[in-house]
C-alpha cells in the first residue's frame, strides 16, 4: 500500500502515526542475523541496533512509497522527508536502551549551524526506546519530539550537556518521559534558546561570541521564517525549570 502525503501537513507526524497505529511499532520484536558462508548467527550485542533501526526505517518508508532521502553521511539530518525542499522536514533518529544516553548534537557545531541553517531548530526527533533479550530486540516505546521537548537544564549548566575536563562536548537529553524527572523539559523553542544563550555566555569556549550570538540566531531565523523570536533572559525564566530544592546552576564561567 502506498501513502500520499499532504504537503501542508507535518510529514514526520504522519510517518509516526503510520508506524504506531498501522504497523504496530510499539511492542514489535525482531532479530539481527549475520551469515558467513553457511554459518548463521543471531547478533546479541546492542551497539549496532541504532544503525539497523535507521536502515530498517529507510527500507520501510520506501516500501510504503513515502518520499524521503536517507542521509548516509555523519551529518544532520538522518532523513529529508521532502526531497524537493531540503530546508524543511528534517528527521533525526535516536535509539537507546535503558535511559536516554545519546548525543543530541555536538555543542560547538550546533550553536554555529543554527545561525547558518535556522530550520535545524525545527527538526523532528524520532526517539526509539528498545531492549534486547537473548538476541531479540523489543521496541518498548517511540516518541516524536522537537529539540526543546527533549532538553532540560542541569545543576551546572542552563542546558544539559556532556562536559569532560571543563570542555563541553555534546548536548544531552532529558528523561522526557519520566514522571520523576529532576528537571522539566523546555516549554518552547524560545526557552530552549534562552538556556542555550546562557551556556554560550558562561562557557569559556564560547564566551567570546556570546555578545552577538543570539542576535545572529534571531536575525537568521527572521530571514528564513519571517518571524522575530522573542527570547527572554535566562534569569527571568529559570524559575520554571529550577525548583525549590535544586542546588541551582553553579555561578562559574568555565
Amino acid at each position: 500500500m502506498f501513502f500520499f502525503f499532504n504537503n501542508d501537513a507535518n510529514r514526520a507526524q504522519e510517518i509516526y502515526d503510520l508506524l504506531m497505529a498501522d504497523f504496530g511499532f510499539k511492542g514489535a520484536t525482531g532479530k539481527i542475523s549475520f551469515k558467513l558462508n553457511d554459518f548463521n548467527i543471531t547478533v546479541d550485542q546492542n551497539n549496532i541496533v541504532g544503525n539497523i533501526l535507521e536502515e530498517w526505517l529507510d527500507k520501510w518508508m520506501t516500501s510504503k512509497g513515502i518520499p524521503h532521502v536517507h542521509n548516509h553521511r555523519q551529518s544532520s539530518p538522518d532523513f529529508w522527508l521532502n526531497p524537493d525542499d531540503t530546508e524543511n522536514d528534517w528527521l533525526e533518529i535516536k535509539s537507546f536502551t535503558g535511559s536516554p544516553n545519546f548525543d543530541i548534537a555536538s555543542y560547538m557545531s550546533f550553536i554555529n549551524l543554527i545561525i547558518e541553517k535556522p530550520y535545524k531548530l525545527h527538526s523532528n526527533y524520532l526517539l526509539i526506546k528498545y531492549k534486547m533479550e537473548n538476541g531479540t530486540i523489543i521496541i518498548e516505546n517511540c516518541w516524536l519530539k522537537k529539540i526543546w521537548e527533549i532538553c532540560c537544564t542541569s545543576e551546572r549548566w542552563s542546558i544539559k550537556v556532556q562536559c569532560k575536563s571543563n570542555i563541553i562536548n555534546n548536548i544531552r537529553p532529558a528523561v522526557w518521559y519520566s514522571d520523576k524527572k529532576e528537571y522539566p523539559t523546555f516549554e518552547s523553542l524560545e526557552d530552549f534558546l534562552s538556556a542555550l544563550e546562557q551556556t554560550v555566555y558562561r562557557y569559556k569556549g564560547t564566551n567570546a561570541i556570546a555578545e552577538t550570538w543570539l542576535e545572529k540566531v534571531i536575525s537568521s531565523y527572521k530571514r528564513f521564517y519571517g518571524i522575530e523570536l522573542k527570547i527572554s533572559r535566562w534569569m527571568d525564566i529559570k524559575h520554571k525549570y529550577i525548583h525549590d530544592g535544586h542546588k541551582g546552576i553553579r555561578p562559574r564561567n568555565e
